[in-house]
């Protein structure tokens, strides 16, 4: 089906909407867990243990990312994208909100870590059928010359997500005192996220359907993601090489860096809120500009000169950290993310949707990104918590694993991927 210029913009919207509201309750999470969630729903443990569980939980919602990918890829092969799309969202709106309300450990005892990973669990599952189709959605409205840049919406919501929930944080952080933060302030941003599910469903539902009569093949088996592992099975490990650089320099940068900062060198936790909120900014601009250029230049340049960025600008991150230079910090995130990060996912859209055919590209590239979700950044926080404190507190290690993550991803679509554009 031919699309108008105001229906292709719309998908890009709709797309771009969704991801953001998507992502603020995914990320908000993350956020909350590194600063508050330890002492409300695991008390009693030593800082460093409790933030271990805290960023256990936020594994928790990774682990059930895939299986969201292959239930809502089935329906999304079967009904097309934009009836999904809702589904996700609304059950993301319930799973944040009901954070935002749940009792703590001194209120109601083991039920509070139960529910709240319960409520993380509903969160993955439902954040695990959004970027398939949302990308899908967008790059098959896309004019065939400009994929990347029309389907870069989907990525810039995270970025977006990353600016709202890190600055929902932060503004109850510094209208709150400390107490009332622990107290009630943390539960305000959660809330919030009522609002921008209502407007996310209202976006979405103005989007044209992308049925699957629309597409030259039709699903001949029941289950498509079935049919898109037999079809195409190194896809989804080559998906993993993939990620493994965007996931491991976000989730180090903001959800470690944040918990690291503190408890090791002291730090005030607005300073890493503010650069989160620099990357989120940044992301808006970024990200289309690297997707338009790879649309010029291809996605291999893009993507593998944005892997060793990462690669480049890990260690001196973690040496201005320790130094304690803020300025130099600051700079080296940015690089690490706003740069490298942000150059890597730019490409991501039609890279990975296009490893897949038509008559299963929602089951494929949704369960085979949030595949590779669990295994590139599920628990990177964790890994990174846990090899700090089997270190003394030595950040090295985490240095290490992120530059081989970012290596990795270089080779994978280096060398592996030929057919990268």
């Amino acid at each position: 089906m031919e699309l108008t210029t105001g229906q292709q913009r719309r998908a890009a919207l709709g797309s771009f909407v969704g991801a953001v509201v998507e992502w603020y309750d995914f990320l908000l999470y993350g956020l909350v867990a590194a600063l508050v969630l330890n002492s409300q729903f695991f008390p009693g443990l030593s800082p460093a243990v409790g933030t271990l569980s805290a960023f256990a939980t936020v594994g928790v919602g990774f682990l059930f990312r895939p299986m969201g990918g292959a239930v809502f890829g089935h329906f999304g092969d079967k009904l097309g994208p934009k009836r999904v799309l809702t589904w996700t969202m609304t059950l993301m709106g319930i799973a944040t909100v009901a954070i935002g309300v749940l009792p703590t450990f001194g209120q109601v005892g083991l039920w509070a870590p139960l529910l709240l990973t319960a409520c993380r669990a509903l969160q993955g599952f439902a954040v695990g059928g959004e970027w398939g189709g949302a990308a899908l959605l967008a790059v098959r409205a896309a004019p065939k010359d400009r994929q990347a840049f029309f389907s870069s919406g989907v990525q810039v919501g995270y970025s977006v997500g990353l600016l709202l929930s890190t600055g929902a944080v932060t503004v109850m952080n510094l209208v709150c005192t400390d107490e009332q933060f622990l107290r009630w302030g943390w539960r305000v941003p959660f809330l919030v996220s009522a609002v921008l599910i209502a407007f996310g469903l209202w976006v979405r539902l103005g989007v044209v359907e992308m049925r699957p009569e629309d597409d030259v093949m039709r699903p001949k088996r029941r289950l498509p993601f079935i049919e898109a592992i037999a079809a195409h099975p190194t896809a989804f490990f080559a998906i993993i090489g993939v990620r493994l650089a965007e996931m491991f320099s976000m989730y180090i940068v903001t959800t470690f860096g944040l918990a690291y900062s503190v408890q090791h060198f002291g730090w005030d936790r607005q300073f890493f809120l503010n650069i989160s909120l620099v990357l989120g900014v940044l992301g808006i601009f970024s990200i289309p500009a690297f997707a338009y250029l790879s649309d010029r230049v291809g996605r291999k340049p893009v993507y593998v000169t944005g892997a060793l960025v990462v690669a480049a600008a890990t260690w001196p991150f973690f040496k201005a950290l320790e130094s304690g230079n803020v300025v130099l910090t600051a700079a080296f995130a940015v690089l690490i993310v706003s740069v490298g990060h942000d150059m890597v996912v730019s490409v991501q859209q039609p890279m990975i949707t296009k490893m897949f055919g038509k008559a299963h590209q929602y089951s494929g590239a949704g369960l085979g990104y949030q595949v590779a979700a669990v295994f590139a950044g599920g628990f990177t926080p964790f890994i990174a918590q846990w090899i700090v404190a089997r270190t003394d507190g030595a950040w090295q290690g985490v240095a290490w694993y992120l530059i081989a993550g970012a290596v990795i991803s270089a080779l994978t679509v280096g060398v592996l991927m030929r057919k990268a554009d």
